[in-house]
């Protein structure tokens, strides 16, 4: 059968039958791996100031992020399409052991370009987690009851999410960025032998299918290409040259090739009968819009905070406590609406209204922003990212029968990762080219002004390489900006707050169209059993 239609719905064991005690074994497991994923996207973020002075490759901040994220993003409906197949529990296991191999190998990394390809292995290993995990809750518990469970999940990530940034920033000022990395490996080895004693080795498995590789080829080549353009764009060549053209052509050439592979694939990749429904179109489009407005952004909460608002890297992990504590708190609170009402459009309205009211507070920073005003501002978005975690992930499963759930949980959390990364790319080159555009300007006039110490000076050289100068700050610097000196630390705080009001207001406008989105989202009663509609 062609993938235009949809198959009858494969058949897999259901493990709502386990016993109680393997049932909650099974969820610390799946947990576990949870806040394996979660610690590694949190620790590093706190690290990545100092990573940087250290390695060197300002220009390639966010590419720590989007190495991570290209994997993670391409691999997620593979993996989901592999667990379907194979079960959840080999698969899950195989994640854990990717995800551990490349934490070890990005804490000895001894360059820049090292970190970002160990990354990639970190992303690829995150991919299979991510794609199981949420797929396991639907395994485990019906859509009536769902909501409650993903939104545990989602608190249990946010929780971690906590701690992480916190653990981050003590662990880089007083051992070493390394270390940061080398933490998953604890909470790795716990969650993989939690679920080897308790998941069933059949959990998931489903008629035998083929992978569809020439969709894997042709939607991995696609994204790739269109990551790289977004990411060099006005960075490393013009946004009209050949090269960024001629990427874009050839990323649109592989998408529409892709959707030509996936019409005519009898076992496709991505379904294309999963677009012919609205709640399904509705909830990744909600979902691939938030990645670009808030994953985008918020990487760069900790350069903020570390580099205009002078705090050290345990500092900038507290900051955040409040967005990830009041996101824990949202994603249990309206997961549990969303169970007693069986109703979920309003949480993802109201949801995405919060994210967008917090990025619009947080294109207002400044350099006299307080940690008030911040914790402020953060409470709003982890509220709206509380609401939108189970949300959609919940409204898309209901929306299909129980064979389907490994390929309709990772399509929406591909299209949120897909969100992610190109957020990531986009809004790093436009942080990078306005900033460099405002500290030229500064530079120029406190070279001329005679107001640049020797050292300062020779950094930045004599064509005032933005890069290459705060490569070198980077390295003279303790915490902060504080190894500034006076003339210059003005300018530079002035060069990011404004770079960053950019950034934030592109967020704003991205995560607008998001919440107009999310009015359209058709409501259906929540099932309350994995068999059949009913």
């Amino acid at each position: 059968m062609k993938g235009g239609s949809a198959p009858p719905a494969p058949v897999r064991e259901a493990l709502t039958t386990l016993p109680k005690k393997r049932l909650i074994i099974t969820v610390v497991g799946t947990l576990l791996g949870l806040l394996l994923a979660a610690l590694d996207q949190t620790v590093v973020g706190t690290a990545l100031p100092r990573i940087v002075g250290d390695l060197g490759g300002f220009d390639r901040f966010a590419w720590v992020f989007t190495a991570y994220m290209l994997p993670a993003t391409t691999v997620l409906p593979i993996a989901g399409r592999l667990s379907d197949i194979y079960g959840r529990k080999p698969s899950y296991l195989v994640g854990i052991a990717v995800f551990m191999a490349g934490s070890i190998l990005a804490g000895l990394s001894q360059s820049m370009m090292q970190l970002i390809v160990f990354r990639g292995v970190q992303g690829l290993g995150a991919a299979v987690i991510m794609a199981n995990a949420f797929a396991i809750v639907g395994d485990l518990f019906p859509p009536a009851e769902r909501g409650k469970w993903q939104g545990v999940f989602g608190g249990v990530f946010a929780v971690a999410s906590v701690v992480g940034p916190m653990t981050g920033g003590y662990i880089t000022d007083n051992l070493s960025w390394r270390w940061v990395f080398y933490v998953n490996l604890p909470v790795g080895l716990a969650a993989a032998l939690v679920f080897l004693l308790a998941m069933p080795r059949s959990a998931g498995v489903s008629v035998k299918r083929k992978i569809d590789l020439a969709g894997v080829f042709t939607l991995m080549v696609a994204v790739v290409s269109l990551l790289l353009a977004l990411t060099w764009a006005s960075n490393v060549y013009p946004w009209l040259s050949p090269q960024i053209l001629g990427l874009l052509a050839f990323s649109l050439g592989m998408f529409s090739l892709f959707i030509v592979v996936e019409k005519r694939g009898s076992d496709p990749l991505l379904p294309p009968f999963l677009f012919s429904n609205r709640i399904f179109n509705v909830g990744v489009g909600v979902t691939f819009l938030t990645g670009i407005g808030m994953f985008g952004s918020i990487l760069f909460l900790p350069l903020f905070i570390q580099t205009v608002m002078g705090a050290s890297a345990t500092d900038s992990g507290l900051m955040l406590t409040p967005m990830m504590l009041s996101m824990a708190v949202g994603s249990m609170i309206f997961g549990q609406v969303i169970s007693r009402t069986g109703r979920y459009r309003f949480v993802g309205v109201t949801g995405m209204a919060l994210i967008t009211a917090g990025l619009f507070a947080f294109s207002l920073m400044d350099s006299d922003t307080t940690y008030r005003a911040l914790a402020r501002d953060s409470v709003l978005v982890g509220l709206g990212l509380g609401a939108t975690f189970p949300t959609y992930m919940i409204a898309v499963q209901n929306a299909f029968p129980h064979g389907f759930l490994g390929v309709a949980t990772s399509s929406v959390q591909f299209f949120r990762s897909v969100g992610g990364t190109v957020g990531a790319a986009v809004m790093g080159s436009l942080l990078a080219v306005r900033m460099g555009a405002h500290l030229t300007q500064a530079l120029a006039e406190a070279r001329s002004n005679g107001a640049l110490a020797p050292q300062v000076s020779a950094a930045f050289g004599s064509t005032l390489d933005v890069t290459r100068g705060m490569d070198a700050l980077n390295g003279l610097r303790g915490n902060g900006v504080s190894g500034l000196p006076p003339a210059l630390l003005g300018p530079v705080k002035t060069a990011f707050t404004q770079a960053l009001h950019d950034v934030f207001l592109l967020a704003v406008a991205i995560t607008v169209v998001g919440l107009a989105l999310a009015f359209f989202m058709r409501e259906v009663p929540l099932r309350r059993s994995n068999s059949g509609r009913g």
